[in-house]
């Protein structure tokens, strides 16, 4: 039975479009070639002499007629698998070397080896040895551009043979080289047909031609004469080397190791393209760093602002005699009495409970006085209310029950009557009105909003009060701390039907201070989403811009992708190539915007002491997060051009 040639083309031809019709570049190409032949390709400029070689090599495709490695038809085969057939059993020396600029002649002659799954131990050898071979032992850590046309030729060749490759296809090989260099390169294909590879030139120069034992000349698409040359010898055949595509078992070490050199490239590019890559990422670090600021800025606001609300006393009642404010006959109501805040504090869901009081009178120390505010409370007000004492002591029970003429002042009190700072007041006697009333102690300053006032307030027990400034033992209002862990608004329905039992009637109504935080952290997450849905605007932008830029590098660096393409880059090799690249470079772009928020935040803290970004773990790694979709969304789409590119079309672009 006889041997299946090595190759068989029957009745190719290769078309492509032309305005509304087409034109043929090959025409019914009948070749058969055995392995170990050494074949010389010849014919003038626009014969199809490149054309007919890259079908021979798998990176283009006919369009009709049959090509067949080994028996297997080739018109079959997915893109990955025609990947595999390069990478596995071709090798390509190309006229103008194709190197990569960014990489060492050792990590060029490498990249083969990457995409077949090989060792890195192994493939460092291996290179290392063919580098040697040809004469490149001294200059494999030299990048392309510091070597002679000679030198890179002998590269691409390395290259060519580095995963094995029994077929050798060399385009023009001595065509950019002088005399010297070209003979260098022709007594090497020499020595690997020699070693029964099988060796296809092609070539216009019929000097080289006839250094093959077989000459195949084409004109006008079509194979005009095949001959053999008398002074060729035919060496070293051996059985069909390219019989089926291996089956290599998946390997993670190989995919890590593809998936490293994809992040190494993805490194090299974009420090080849700094001020790019730098504008690239300006829109995601803009856009990261309004995010993770809004989000620090409405949580310090937030914060703030229930740090106010907690000096007015979080998590408290306000019962008032009548039916709102303004009700005309809420003075002549007398039915809110110290036994309604006596049994009150009594409630399970009740923490603290104080009368309160209040009348206004002239104050007076030494040749000073003020008009104040002068507030009889229950020795819990305090607590109620989250009032801080800053010196002094406050007044307790005893002094409540006892009628006692002491009294608390507020900060606004002390600076009226005490401008001295050398001075203390804790122990002086002011006169209220007429009565003399001993100051004990003075609280802090309340933060400005509900209930604060800059008239100056001086605190008294409300039994003094009554006493003697009001006659009256009825209430104005009782000030209800509900304990933390009761919901506020189970509680003042709890309060308001305890009250109603009691007086028979609603002849009271109740101020929510719960109510005034949840209106003012409603109305400051409103304004954070409003910012935070600009912030996001502008990461979309920034995205956007990064898929431009994207596919700007995509269409710069098409020779490489035809280069990878050439020597066995799968599809997904590519795509993951620079998916990785517009990954990192949004990955960098939130580093740096989270940087820039986090400086932003700082900046802000040194000039405003009363007010600070306050930062989450949470919205610093949704920021990471964010980056990194971006980059996956918005760099899918170039990356997935850059995998479908034709390798004969990415390669004859420069």
């Amino acid at each position: 039975m006889a041997t299946e040639p090595l190759i068989r083309m029957a009745d190719v031809r290769k078309e492509y479009p032309s305005g509304e019709g087409t034109i043929a570049v090959l025409r019914d190409i009948d070749l058969t070639i055995e392995a170990g032949e050494k074949v010389a390709i010849v014919g003038a400029s626009g014969s199809g002499k490149s054309t007919l070689m890259n079908i021979l090599g798998c990176l283009d495709r006919s369009t009709s007629g049959s090509y067949r490695i080994s028996g297997r038809e080739i018109s079959s085969l997915a893109a990955d698998e025609l990947a595999a057939l390069r990478r596995e059993h071709f090798g390509f020396i190309f006229q103008r070397y194709h190197l990569l600029g960014e990489l060492s002649a050792q990590g060029n002659v490498e990249i083969p080896a990457i995409y077949a799954g090989r060792p890195r131990t192994e493939r460092t050898r291996r290179a290392a040895a063919l580098l040697d071979r040809l004469g490149m032992a001294d200059r494999k850590l030299h990048r392309p551009g510091q070597l002679s046309g000679g030198q890179q030729q002998r590269v691409s060749i390395a290259r060519a043979l580095m995963n094995n490759a029994n077929v050798v296809l060399a385009d023009e090989p001595t065509g950019a080289l002088d005399r010297q260099s070209g003979e260098e390169v022709l007594r090497i294909l020499d020595e690997l047909h020699t070693e029964g590879r099988t060796i296809i030139i092609v070539t216009h120069d019929m000097t080289v031609a006839r250094r093959a034992e077989r000459v195949i000349e084409i004109s006008d698409g079509r194979i005009v004469s095949d001959t053999r040359s008398e002074a060729g010898t035919k060496a070293g055949i051996g059985s069909p080397v390219v019989e089926t595509v291996p089956s290599r078992r998946f390997s993670l070490g190989a995919w890590f190791d593809r998936l490293k050199e994809a992040f190494q490239m993805a490194l090299l590019a974009m420090r080849a393209h700094k001020l790019r890559t730098f504008l690239t990422m300006l829109g995601i670090i803009i856009g990261i760093a309004s995010v993770v600021s809004v989000v620090a800025l409405g949580r310090g606001s937030q914060e703030r602002v229930l740090a106010n609300i907690s000096n007015l006393g979080t998590n408290t009642l306000e019962v008032f005699a009548g039916k709102d404010f303004g009700d005309t006959r809420s003075g002549k109501i007398t039915t809110l009495v110290v036994a309604d805040a006596t049994e009150l504090a009594k409630q399970a869901y009740v923490a603290a409970v104080t009368p309160t009081v209040s009348t206004s009178s002239t104050i007076r120390f030494q040749a000073r006085e003020a008009s104040a505010l002068v507030n009889g409370v229950g020795d819990r007000y305090f607590a109620a209310t989250g009032m801080k004492l800053s010196e002094g002591r406050l007044f307790d029970a005893s002094s409540v029950s006892e009628v006692a003429q002491e009294a608390v002042i507020d900060a606004n009190a002390k600076t009226a009557m005490f401008p001295d700072e050398g001075m203390s007041p804790v122990g002086q006697v002011l006169l209220v009105g007429k009565v003399p009333i001993r100051i004990v102690g003075v609280v802090q300053a309340r933060q400005g909003g509900f209930g604060s006032s800059q008239n100056p307030s001086l605190y008294i027990p409300y039994t003094t009060a009554q006493a003697r400034f009001l006659g009256s033992t009825s209430l104005r209002s009782i000030t209800v701390r509900v304990d933390d862990n009761v919901a506020t608004s189970l509680a003042e329905q709890a309060v308001t039907q305890f009250l109603m039992q009691r007086h028979g009637t609603k002849d009271f109504f109740i101020l929510n201070t719960d109510d005034i935080r949840q209106t003012i952290t409603s109305t400051n997450q409103t304004m954070t989403l409003l910012i935070a849905a600009i912030a996001v605007i502008s990461l979309i932008v920034g995205g956007i811009g990064v898929m431009n830029i994207m596919l700007v590098s995509v269409s710069e660096r098409v020779s490489e992708i035809g280069v990878r393409l050439a020597v066995g880059a799968r599809q997904g090799d590519v795509l993951q190539q620079f998916l990785i690249e517009a990954v990192l470079v949004c990955l960098i772009g939130g580093i740096l915007g989270v940087a820039a928020a986090l400086g932003l935040g700082a900046a802000f803290s040194a000039f405003s002491t009363s007010f600070s970004f306050v930062y989450s773990t949470g919205s610093i790694l949704a920021a990471f997060l964010c980056s990194s979709l971006i980059g996956i969304v918005f760099g899918y789409l170039p990356a997935h051009n850059a995998s479908r590119l034709d390798p004969v079309a990415a390669l004859a672009r420069e």
